[in-house]
């Protein structure tokens, strides 16, 4: 007669069930994994240690014993520094999935009927915060009262694991490896001036007539530093405009335009805004600037979606999806 033998064990805070061969290989597996997933994301076996309230030396051999059963190197260890292999990033990715899927199923059981609450740690670039949160997060704190939320308004990029944050806005278009991105909305690019500039010195009719044009950079952006691109029907043009004044701020980028200084090429959700009043003129409408990008919500895989990081995400995608308001004008 065969015997079904049913294990649970507590894993980065989340209670495991599954079923025991003889050899107990599964069990020791799941373990191996949950465990390795942690060491990465803490970057270090003593903090996944800590984390996970057991011994440096175990978690280093649950790793190594991992490693010997799939027959690969899965992280490059020195004395000073760690850093994931090519498998290892790999295997990671496929193991941070399984934790959240594992996160997901218990959060839904056991907070099924829970409200959103506590606090919320966001971070997102400062002059779209600027622009646009204010109006979101009054909403959403009207809807849900018991959420606090604590906002980093920055154009640095924050680490979410080493700073501890739960969500990252993020303009891009790549988002980063290793975390979970919701496209919230497009963000397109467009080339404006000021009437003054333009009636000053005429308007551009193609993109090359830039050339011979005052233009406004923004040289934070690296996409930005080879030059303004178009794409005119299936042709694509890059070009190396001129100008006395190349700034890494939006807001004084954006006073320099407003003064009739030159042209300035920037996304819609900073532009669109001052194209409907009229203080700033779209030139080159036929022409689609480039790079393309998204404005995307982006979490660790670790993060289990718990209600307050869930509902916050939902009303970003309600305010802001499928057409925002920005690009109405």
């Amino acid at each position: 007669m065969a015997f079904l033998k049913i294990n649970t064990i507590h894993q980065n805070g989340i209670t495991l069930f599954f079923r025991e061969n003889n050899d107990g290989g599964e069990m020791e597996r799941l373990v191996e994994m949950m465990t390795f997933t942690r060491v990465v994301e803490a970057r270090s076996f003593s903090q996944a240690a800590r984390l996970l309230k057991t011994s440096k030396s175990l978690v280093s051999k649950q790793v190594s014993d991992l490693e010997r059963s799939l027959g690969v190197k899965l992280l490059n260890r020195t004395t000073r520094s760690m850093s994931m292999t090519e498998s290892g990033a790999a295997f990671y990715e496929h193991c941070a999935r399984i934790a959240q899927a594992i996160g997901e199923a218990e959060q839904t059981v056991s907070q099924l009927q829970s409200q959103p609450r506590g606090l919320l740690k966001i971070t997102t670039p400062a002059i779209f915060a600027a622009l646009h949160l204010a109006p979101v997060l009054r909403s959403f704190q009207q809807r849900y009262p018991e959420v606090e939320i604590e906002l980093n308004a920055t154009d640095r990029v924050i680490d979410l694991v080493e700073d501890g944050y739960d969500l990252a806005i993020r303009i891009t278009d790549k988002p980063a490896q290793g975390t979970v991105a919701r496209q919230i909305a497009p963000v397109r690019w467009i080339t404006c001036a000021a009437p003054s500039y333009l009636k000053k010195h005429g308007t551009p009719a193609t993109p090359r007539d830039l050339l011979d044009h005052e233009c406004l950079v923004y040289h934070g952006l690296p996409s930005l530093r080879t030059g303004w691109r178009y794409r005119i029907g299936n042709r694509e043009v890059n070009l190396q405009v001129a100008g006395k004044c190349r700034v890494n701020n939006y807001e004084l980028l954006l006073q320099l335009a407003l003064k009739g200084m030159g042209i300035v090429l920037l996304p819609t959700y900073v532009l669109g805004p001052l194209v409907k009043s009229g203080k700033l003129q779209q030139i080159l409408p036929d022409s689609v600037a480039y790079p393309d990008m998204s404005l995307y919500a982006t979490y660790m895989p670790n993060r289990y979606l718990q209600p307050k990081l869930r509902v916050f995400i939902d009303h970003l995608i309600g305010s802001f999806s499928p057409l925002p308001d920005w690009d109405n004008f």
